[in-house]
């Protein structure tokens, strides 16, 4: 055995359905790696869909969560996608670096340092302290706080479905100049 990861599925070894699925979205790795379970792809997809659409985050704050989980798992597949729909989503190159420093507080607005404290904790430690709960419900109240805490536990998942399978990355840019928000409408649409 090698350790060249879990091969991508052709469009043959995929089922009917979850082939169709992946067609109408953007041609990414990580959805055909999830087609291979074709009971799976659809929550995926409807979770993450739900995410990246939240009432309680910004789209710039819940990338700079997703960014942190990628920079703690030394996920590069979810770096690279992400640092695209940051910049899309508003966040400057200071910003995004920001995300992958020892201390990201010190490039970063007080919102974004806390939200990039509560991955670290969520991420490290499995738990959010007190303290730092506190803080969270405090700026983005109970809701809020349930959204950023879902945000980062499936991002985490994800990086560890990505680097543990070994996704690889695509060649060139598959998702262009896409429009995140497109991207996310169009990902409910297929999900659900």
């Amino acid at each position: 055995m090698t350790d060249a990861g879990l091969p991508l599925p052709t469009d043959d070894e995929l089922a009917p359905e979850a082939r169709e699925v992946i067609a109408a979205l953007p041609p990414l790795n990580v959805f055909r790696a999830v087609a291979a379970l074709p009971g799976s792809l659809r929550p995926f997809l409807e979770l993450g869909a739900s995410l990246l659409s939240g009432r309680h985050l910004t789209p710039a704050e819940r990338e700079l969560a997703i960014l942190r989980v990628a920079h703690l798992t030394d996920a590069g597949y979810e770096r690279q996608q992400h640092e695209q729909l940051a910049a899309a989503a508003g966040l400057d190159d200071a910003e995004i670096e920001a995300t992958a420093l020892e201390d990201p507080a010190a490039g970063l607005d007080a919102d974004g340092a806390l939200i990039c404290a509560a991955t670290d904790e969520i991420t490290r430690d499995v738990r959010l302290s007190d303290a730092t709960l506190a803080r969270v419900r405090e700026r983005w109240g109970d809701d809020g706080a349930r959204e950023l805490i879902l945000t980062v536990g499936y991002y985490n998942m994800v990086s560890r479905f990505l680097e543990s399978t070994r996704v690889p990355l695509e060649e060139g840019n598959p998702l262009g100049d896409t429009d995140p928000e497109r991207l996310v409408r169009e990902a409910r649409e297929r999900a659900g």
